[in-house]
């Protein structure tokens, strides 16, 4: 776990963008962080295709 220091504006959108999402801030960073990974590590995949990868390989809860 770290601190990371983005600019005001960046953590407004992430703001806005996890009251959305229903994802923590954080959260919503964590996400932002690993599709641009992603994107870089596959840049001839859609934004749509990595969501679509990832879920793929997520692994399924049990419903309990």
């Amino acid at each position: 776990m770290g601190i990371v220091k983005i600019d005001d504006q960046l953590h407004e959108e992430a703001r806005r963008a996890s009251a959305v999402m229903c994802r923590s801030i954080n959260a919503q960073a964590e996400f932002w962080m690993k599709i641009g990974m992603l994107a870089e590590a596959n840049p001839t995949l859609s934004f749509n295709e990595i969501v679509a990868r990832e879920r793929a390989a997520a692994p399924i809860a049990d419903a309990a």
